[in-house]
């Protein structure tokens, strides 16, 4: 990642070669705010911002040359929008567009970070993510950026260490939901994410197909048996000397959905290789956790599984066994669609997850369509327990995550009545699809749990242009709300 350093120094004395800096919009035109980082002369940055074609509207981004008024070689300007609406979400933004601008170059500086530090570390350094695992080489992400602040104490240097742990977090899941299924299959990805894990000096378990087997993982084998390349489960744990709370995670990871035996139509099938994205957001949740050293007992668990079509994959009809603990009755499902798959294998993941007891478990999947439906490609749907549902919610749209509380109507919950077992794993219809795959995750989580299901179908992977500090392909969401729920429970 790009190196940043913090500095006190004035905007114009800043030997750079490129300085940043942001500029609002107005009736009258672009205009750049006298504080907090003052330039000079004033009038003529915001004449030449003009000149140059901004209007200091979101996402815009110029970049003129330098003079004598400026040590900088050039000076990038990007818009932030209008001032009294402006947030820590759009100096994130303007970060993200300004680090793509000035890709390629060695040191600049930055003058975002004395309006949000947090925002502008995080801003610069999602933005200038690059995967190139599959092509060859293009500009890489600037080397360094000086992010100017009002003060270098203490707590600046924590506030930036939090924020270079938190984009380190996202760029992990990235490059994980980025990398092509082919690569990326169930032991493959149980392998990195348990070196990965062992790096940060956590504990890891693998189960294989036969000690899930063994285990009654039968959400998790019936899925993964149509594929060639078995399943895993993966569990991660970080334990600090005095939690305050225990916290359970699990993710999602269904490393290709093709559907099953009830197949995906061929159009936009490509993009279910990012159906793994909730397992590599917990995955780097809980290495970020033990990092940021939080005061809680974090333990992810993740399973994984292909959903292929073949002579051995589960079919419509079958009845599934779901893992259970010893001397509980394991809950059943009829099974009408092996396309609803996700949930299945969660079932198996959550009931394993709650045998540890936590006070909170929070689970992320890219569950269903219905969720972009609902409330489209950038905003999440968040289920579960009201109190932590709505916190979740308010966290990610507060972390520029996007997040909206949804409920679970209790006459939806009939549509998940079988005749022949507990539970069927789909509706009946075709409305609130999204809200009826959280009654069938709330089944199996266990009583006095607090929790939530966050349904990330369309915020995971943008399947459109790069915008912001938002690539094309993984997004890293929801890492961030992941992170910022766990501080939060901490804190309380």
């Amino acid at each position: 990642m790009t190196n940043l350093s913090l500095t006190t120094s004035a905007p114009t004395s800043i030997k750079a070669e490129a300085l940043i800096v942001g500029v609002h919009s107005s009736d009258e035109g672009p205009f750049l705010l006298q504080a907090p980082t003052p330039l000079s002369p004033w009038d003529d940055v915001a004449a030449a911002a003009a000149l140059a074609g901004l209007t200091g509207a979101v996402g815009e981004v110029a970049t003129l040359p330098g003079g004598d008024w400026v040590a900088a070689e050039r000076v990038v300007l990007v818009g932030l929008g209008e001032p009294e609406k402006l947030t820590g979400e759009r100096v994130r933004k303007a970060a993200g567009v300004a680090s793509r601008a000035v890709a390629g170059l060695g040191t600049v500086a930055s003058t975002l970070s004395a309006i949000d530090l947090t925002a502008a570390a995080e801003g610069h350094l999602l933005g200038g993510y690059l995967f190139e695992a599959y092509k060859g080489a293009t500009k890489a992400p600037v080397k360094a950026i000086r992010l100017i602040v009002p003060s270098a104490a203490k707590p600046a240097k924590e506030e930036l260490r939090r924020a270079e742990i938190t984009a380190e977090a996202v760029g992990l899941a990235r490059d994980l939901i980025n990398t092509a299924p082919n690569d990326l299959y169930p032991a493959s990805f149980a392998d990195r994410a348990a070196a990965a894990a062992q790096t940060a000096g956590l504990k890891v378990q693998v189960l294989d197909e036969k000690a899930l087997v063994k285990g009654g993982y039968g959400g998790v084998m019936a899925v993964g048996q149509g594929s060639t390349r078995p399943p895993r489960l993966v569990r991660i744990s970080y334990r600090p000397s005095r939690p305050k709370a225990s916290v359970a995670l699990v993710g999602k990871g269904i490393t290709f959905d093709s559907g099953g035996l009830s197949i995906k139509p061929g159009a936009g099938m490509e993009h279910m290789t990012s159906d793994m994205s909730g397992a590599a957001c917990v995955v780097a949740t809980v290495i970020a956790a033990a990092a940021l050293k939080l005061p809680l007992t974090v333990t992810a668990t993740v399973p994984l599984a292909e959903n292929m079509p073949s002579g051995g994959a589960y079919r419509p009809a079958d009845v599934l066994t779901h893992y259970a603990p010893k001397g509980e009755r394991p809950k059943t499902s009829h099974i009408l669609n092996t396309d609803a798959e996700g949930r299945l294998i969660l079932a198996d993941a959550i009931v394993r997850a709650c045998e540890d007891k936590p006070d909170y478990l929070l689970e992320a999947a890219t569950l269903t369509g219905a969720q972009v439906v609902a409330l489209g490609e950038r905003t999440m749907g968040v289920m579960g327990t009201e109190a932590l549902r709505d916190r979740v919610a308010e966290l990610a749209r507060q972390c520029g995550e996007g997040g909206w509380a949804m409920p679970l109507p209790e006459e939806l919950r009939t549509q998940l009545d079988s005749y022949l077992a507990d539970l069927q794993n789909v509706g009946t219809g075709r409305a609130g699809g999204m809200l009826i795959a959280g009654h069938y995750l709330s089944e199996f989580v266990a009583d006095g749990v607090q929790w939530a299901h966050l349904d990330v179908a369309g915020p995971a992977f943008n399947t459109g242009k790069t915008y912001g500090y938002t690539p094309q392909g993984g997004t890293g969401v929801p890492v961030r709300t992941l992170l910022a729920t766990l501080a939060d429970i901490a804190a309380r």
